[in-house]
């Protein structure tokens, strides 16, 4: 298949979280199985275009009531079957940040930025004569190209043939802008209804995407269904009732070429299962950098942004009663100042038992996979998760809320069975928190069980290689839903 797909991020070239990640994974995966792909994404201008080819020439789109624009493409080739194609307005990507100011804002043209990257999307595709079977759109800020598909380009030849997918990548963030917004669109206000791009009396981008896309998927099998429900819905749980014929939950996969513990780069001793007694290396080398007791008390990690989706108020509230536990527990990660400042005070508080670091370190990431016995993941809501997966690689057992994708990747603990690779918890109160908490304790005290636990949680594999074939999946249930509909 060529499959096109649209995304804000990619990899290491523009990224803010696993989206990037997930848009990179898979495309690479798909372009190792003989697919064609090329990715459109904003060339940020903290993307070095000296590093990319230059097309030389210009492209065009309409943007309604503002008019022609006319903009660059740069390419990137990064295998055979994989390109990546830099969209190139200063006007619009000239900036530092992604989607906010240097004050954290987002930007009050965001709207006009992304329905501008999915217009420019299928004219790049039609001008270098890339004819996709698919259209893959990821999050909101892709979510128009497949409106536009079946609006403004439906009587187009070149995309006759062409299905659509959207990945719901994140459910919180929908694309919602004033009403305005529609006259750049230019597919006609009769779309400007509750059931298409209406929401509030402005325009939804994510909604539009749903109504619009041949099949719809989100980040787990879980999530899916949590989606559908007010708690987790974000408004959209009716819309996504209504289109859940053809909503599907695929888990991300993660690189094991990055993030495997017997080749790691970043870690004082490389190990396996059969080697687990290397990891203790990694544990001293992170209690040095953080100033903890060089004790065998069971370390706890957490990496995250610090926001209340990443369970942060749960972490605060029970944090007294934490540090009185016989562990340690290490944090890294940024997000709201006040939860920032929280914890350098506890820091300084409990010198010796806790540490933290405000901001991100690859390097650090890795030796807190590989360090920790038990990662701390409480999160509110969790549409697929990357760390808990990587921790179970790492023979460093989860501790999560039961929710999204935490649920599909961790099996709760059964000692009666030995089974589970990691401990869960069902109500999202402090409470029930310190209670897992403390059975964690008592099952790493129980050595040679704790070691058959690591054991399972390394076995376990969400490689991209696999969840690509789910999506190769979709995109033909994608092909057959569109027939079906055209038909």
């Amino acid at each position: 298949m060529k499959i096109l797909m649209v995304a804000s991020e990619f990899g290491s070239f523009a990224k803010t979280g696993g989206l990037a990640d997930a848009v990179y994974g898979l495309s690479k995966a798909l372009s190792n199985k003989n697919h064609e792909v090329a990715v459109v994404l904003p060339r940020y201008y903290i993307i070095d275009k000296r590093e990319l080819k230059d097309f030389g020439f210009a492209f065009k789109v309409n943007m309604g009531v503002l008019g022609d624009i006319s903009f660059g493409v740069f390419e990137k080739r990064l295998s055979k079957n994989l390109r990546l194609w830099f969209v190139d307005y200063e006007l619009f990507f000239g900036r530092k940040g992604l989607y906010d100011d240097e004050n954290g804002n987002p930007y009050t043209d965001n709207g006009i930025r992304f329905v501008f990257l999915s217009k420019a999307a299928l004219e790049v595709a039609k001008r270098l004569n890339f004819k996709p079977d698919i259209v893959h759109a990821h999050d909101w800020h892709a979510a128009f190209v497949n409106a536009l598909i079946k609006t403004k380009y439906k009587d187009d030849s070149f995309f006759k043939d062409t299905s659509s997918v959207l990945t719901i990548h994140n459910l919180q963030h929908q694309g919602l802008f004033d009403a305005s917004l529609m006259n750049v669109m230019d597919i006609g206000w009769q779309h400007f209804n509750p059931f298409e791009f209406e929401a509030l009396g402005m325009v939804n981008l994510l909604k539009g995407g749903i109504k619009f896309s041949d099949a719809i998927s989100t980040v787990s099998r879980r999530y899916a269904e949590e989606i559908q429900t007010p708690q987790f819905g974000f408004g959209l749980d009716e819309h996504l009732k209504a289109h859940s014929c053809r909503l599907f939950g695929i888990i991300n996969g993660v690189d094991y070429e990055l993030w495997n513990p017997s080749t790691d780069r970043y870690i004082p001793k490389n190990y396996d299962m059969d080697s687990l007694e290397n990891k203790i290396d990694s544990k001293r080398k992170l209690q040095e950098f953080f100033s903890l007791e060089k004790s065998d008390k069971p370390l706890i990690g957490f990496i995250g942004r610090l926001y209340e989706q990443k369970g942060i108020q749960l972490i605060i509230e029970a944090f007294d009663r934490m540090m009185q536990m016989n562990l340690e527990f290490v944090l890294l990660g940024s997000g709201k100042k006040w939860a920032e400042e929280f914890f350098k005070e506890k820091a300084e508080q409990y010198k010796g038992k806790f540490g933290c670091f405000i901001g991100y370190s690859e390097e650090l990431a890795h030796l807190i996979e590989a360090g920790s016995d038990m990662f701390l993941m409480p999160s509110a809501f969790e549409p697929c998760g990357l760390n808990q997966i990587y921790s179970l690689r790492y023979g460093t057992i989860p501790i999560v809320h039961a929710v999204g994708g935490l649920v599909d990747t961790v099996e709760n603990f059964d000692a009666q069975n030995e089974k589970g690779t990691g401990f869960v918890f069902y109500s999202f109160d402090t409470s029930a928190l310190l209670n897992t908490l403390k059975w964690a304790l008592d099952i790493y005290n129980d050595k040679y069980t704790f070691a058959n636990l690591q054991r399972r949680a390394m076995s376990v594999r969400f490689d991209w290689q696999t969840q690509s074939e789910k999506y190769i999946k979709l995109y033909e249930f994608a092909k057959i839903y569109r027939s079906l509909k055209d038909g």
